[in-house]
């Protein structure tokens, strides 16, 4: 079960999978401008998926057969799990299962691993764009951090998954040998 350790440190801890810190001054980078984010959730939305669809054409597919909708509703939706993560960084009890119940589902989509290497960098870039001047250094490396530790525990709840059963043969090519 996921724990905070009593150190200034903040550690997400799930058994046998992952193990990630993230410095209370990090949390608190994140967390501010955060908060300049979502002042401009809508163009920050489009703008990552601009930004992700750039880096990877091949991710587009990945939205269209899955999208219920348009775009501008997918953006909310990241918008609003960005927005629970931050909020819960130092709630690991309420972290943990909701990133491993989208990581579960982000599996039945067709996300593999390498994504989630374009996503993070494409949610940099995002950053860098939406806040300017406020993405220092330190700002950088915070969201670095807590994208990595919310992509590990996302990819980590996908290989919990169980393998799918292969296809059955249709009856009409079980019947010729």
């Amino acid at each position: 079960m996921p724990h905070l350790a009593s150190s200034p440190m903040t550690l997400l801890t799930l058994p046998d999978t992952i193990q990630t810190t993230m410095h209370p001054d990090a949390i608190m980078h994140v967390r501010q401008t955060w908060k300049a984010v979502e002042a401009i959730a809508p163009q920050a939305a489009a703008l990552f998926y601009d930004n992700l669809f750039t880096a990877d054409p091949a991710l587009v597919p990945l939205f269209k057969s899955h999208l219920q909708g348009t775009m501008e509703e997918q953006g909310k939706k990241l918008m609003l799990m960005l927005g629970i993560a931050v909020k819960e960084l130092t709630n690991p009890q309420v972290l943990v299962p909701a990133l491993q119940n989208l990581g579960s589902r982000h599996a039945g989509y067709g996300v593999k691993d390498e994504h989630y290497q374009t996503v993070g960098e494409a949610l940099l870039k995002t950053l860098a764009q939406g806040l300017g001047d406020q993405f220092t250094p330190p700002v950088r490396a915070a969201w670095a951090a807590a994208y990595e530790a919310i992509a590990e525990i996302m990819k980590s709840a996908a290989h919990a998954l169980p393998a799918a059963p292969p296809p059955r043969p249709s009856p009409s090519v079980a019947a010729h040998p």
